[in-house]
Order: C-alpha cells, then structure tokens, then sequence
C-alpha cells in the first residue's frame, strides 16, 4: 500500500496507508519517493491547517510539495524517464490549454492542480506519487537526492531573478535570509550581479549567509525604526548613494518591503517573492516619484526548473550547505515544527523505507 502523511488540522496528524496511484495516462509517471523538502507553507499548514484554503477532519491532506525520488514505472508513451531514473519533481500541474499556460505562464493557470493544495491535491509526503512526464526531471549525477528536494526552491529563486530582470553588473540587495533568500543571493551571484546585499533581522542567519556565499555584504536592520531611516542607513553603510538597482524581498513582510522600495535607486526593480498579509501599505509617492517598478512573483514558470537543474549540475551553485536536517518519515510532524520555530534552514524529510 501507499503509506501517507496526512493533515486533519491544525497539528493533527496521522500516517494511513491509501491506494498506489494508478498510471492513467500513457504520460504519467510512478514515483517512489525518496526526500521532501519542509517549506515555511508547510508549517503554516501544521499551526493554522492552511493558508488561503483550510484542511478538515473531513478532507484531510496528504502533505509535501517539494520531492526528490526514484522513477518506478511509466506510461507507454513516456521517453524523457524510465524506471530507475532519479527525478526532481515539479509540483504544479496546469491545463496547458488555456489563455495563461499557451502565453507560456503556466504557473497562473486558473485550472492549476497544484501539490499538497486543499481539498484534493495531495501532496508528495507518501510512498509513491504520480506525476506527469513533463513535470518530472532527471537529477544531475553530481547531486544527491536530498539536494534534489532544493530545486524547488531554486526555481522560486531564479523565477523572481529573471522576472526583474537581474542583469550583469547590478547592484541587488536580497531581503531575508530563509532558504528563499539565501538561494536568491546564489542566482544573483550567478547571474553576474556586481555587488549584492543580504539583510535579515535574525543574526544568526546572517552569520551563515557570509559562509554560504562568499563575496556578500550584510545588513541588520533595527525594528526600532522606521522603514525610511534603515534604508537610508543602508545607503549610507554600503556607501550607496543612489540605491540598489533590483530589490528581491523574500520576507513577505510589509515592513521589509517598504524598507526596499526606500532602498531602490531611481528606476529600481522590486520583486516581491516573499508571501505574506494578504494587504500590504507602500509609499507609492516615493516610488512614482523614482518611478519604482514592482513585480510580484509566482512560484516558477516556463525554464526555471531546467536552469535549476543546470546550475547545480554545473556547480554554479550548491545547496547542500542549505540542508539542515533529516528526519525520519514518521518524525514529519518534527520537521514540520522545527521549521515552526526557525530552527535551521531547510529540513528534509525521508520517504518511507521498507
């Protein structure tokens, strides 16, 4: 059988065997899989059962949506995998039929079917999972199948660099030092950035932002003042004077963005990768004033995920520094809530052993 982790609700919890997915399309996929990456979503899910849709004890969730595995069957017409093979798995699945997906924007399908998504998406955190050919990709030979499960947040990352666009010889300031951020500032460094900034209000992830990378600059903001005064502090430290030319905010909170937005040159680039309240205040006079650009972003889309996978097969980049622990399948809920408390940076779950 299937043995799954599922959600009832808010730290309710239980492991229950359900049927083996069934290929039904000659292009479906059977993965055994092997880790689950913990994202912040995922705590959230565990304290509050969910974010904008909520899981019941009537619907409860299988969780997990970042995957690494092994292929275990395929549909007859599959030809980019076979049996054995060691895969990433891109966890959204959308129509590929209408307006969004054939402008090349899939990823804001409104017919999106994607992992872990209550009520009825289940997610990776089970035995086996069954995903389409087209969202399974072959894991480089150079990385583990833990460092797989970092795909999915690379691709979050390269997606919000290449929305801006981020350019050679930019100035970037990364706001927030989570796996989002940390991940961020490596596609920055990758993608030719000349000088690039990091700043978190947590000093302990800053202090291994300077190990994971080295050639940043950090910066710790003071809550005690206002968004406007850091970032002219900012400016001044880093010997700025006209403000960074891109902004990647990975915090979703509103005060990091507003800090931002201050800390952009005329003409700058904010992408905001960061989720947070639904409802954010900005200082729209400072930024028609510089003519400011704000871009929101949307997990991944068309190329990120093969960019990921190129850079790590490359050594462009490396995630395993990023790996904080592993947990035991039956100890998800521990992983889960260890996240809670930001503890490490990302903690992986195995999948079920025999």
């Amino acid at each position: 059988m299937n043995l799954s982790c599922l959600l009832y609700g808010p730290g309710k919890v239980r492991f229950e065997n359900r049927p083996i997915p069934t290929i039904d399309d000659a292009h479906d996929v059977l993965v055994r899989i092997s880790y689950v990456g913990v994202c912040g979503s995922d705590a959230h899910f565990w304290t509050h059962g969910g974010v904008m849709r909520i899981v019941s004890e009537d619907e409860p969730l299988v969780m997990g949506h970042e995957a690494s595995g092994i292929v275990h069957s395929v549909g007859q017409a599959v030809t980019t995998v076979t049996p054995g093979d060691r895969v990433a798995i891109e966890p959204g699945f959308p129509c590929r039929r209408c307006k969004q997906c054939k402008a090349g924007k899939y990823n804001l399908c409104p017919g999106m079917q994607f992992t872990a998504d209550p009520p009825r998406n289940h997610g990776t955190l089970a035995r086996f999972f069954r995903a389409p050919e087209d969202f399974v990709y072959k894991a480089p030979d150079s990385i583990s199948l833990q460092e797989a499960v970092m795909v999915e947040p690379l691709s979050v990352a390269i997606h919000g660099a290449r929305l801006a666009p981020l350019a050679p010889g930019q100035n970037v300031l990364i706001l927030g030092c989570g796996t989002i951020g940390l991940l961020a500032a490596a596609v920055a460094k990758a993608f030719g950035a000349r000088a690039i900034f990091v700043a978190d209000i947590n000093k302990a992830k800053l202090e291994f932002a300077k190990k994971f990378i080295a050639g940043y600059s950090t910066f710790f903001p003071d809550v005690n003042f206002t968004p406007q005064e850091e970032a002219k502090r900012f400016k001044k430290e880093m010997k700025l004077e006209e403000g960074v030319d891109v902004v990647l905010e990975c915090t979703g909170v509103e005060s990091s963005t507003r800090t931002g937005i201050f800390a952009s040159a005329a003409g700058g680039v904010l992408v905001q990768i960061g989720l947070g309240k639904a409802d954010l205040n900005l200082p729209i006079l400072d930024m028609c004033e510089k003519e400011t650009v704000l871009k929101t972003a949307w997990r991944y889309s068309p190329g990120d995920y093969e960019i990921a996978i190129n850079m790590l097969a490359s050594g462009s980049i490396s995630v395993s520094a990023l790996i904080s622990s592993v947990s035991p399948f039956e100890d998800a809920a521990v992983a889960w809530e260890r996240t809670r408390r930001g503890e490490g940076i990302k903690n992986v779950i195995e999948g079920v052993r025999d």
